[in-house]
């Protein structure tokens, strides 16, 4: 369950952190967002993040191995990457619809699974 509670936790803290990260190349689409300056867009990505943290902190606790939970931190990092690719993703395919996924994209996501087999490989 604590696996589970971990995927779960860093699924949201990406969906944060992406919009923290990026959500402001959206603001364009809104008329009342579109003239503000950097300082404001930094501060509602820092609120943002603030979310970000809220899951992403007990999500490294509850999944580290030495606090009772199924992960190494090297295999906490690479879930996290991943995770954070396939959020972003996402978000960027469905929610800003400004980029299409493409074979190479496709390739390089293999290449992070392949990443995942290794890291997770108990040799």
């Amino acid at each position: 369950m604590k696996s589970f509670y971990t995927i779960f936790l860093l699924c949201l803290s990406n969906l944060f952190m992406t919009f923290a990260w990026y959500g402001h190349l959206y603001f364009k689409r809104f008329t009342a967002l579109q003239k503000l300056g950097l300082v404001s867009v930094i501060l509602i990505s820092w609120g943002l993040a603030f979310f970000e943290y809220i899951f992403q902190v007990p999500a490294n606790k509850v999944g580290y191995r030495e606090n009772g939970g199924p992960y190494s931190l090297f295999e906490l990092k690479t879930l996290q990457e991943v995770i954070s690719l396939s959020v972003f993703t996402l978000v960027t395919v469905y929610v800003f619809k400004s980029e299409k996924l493409a074979w190479n994209h496709l390739v390089g996501f293999a290449l992070l699974v392949l990443a995942v087999f290794f890291v997770f490989k108990k040799w």
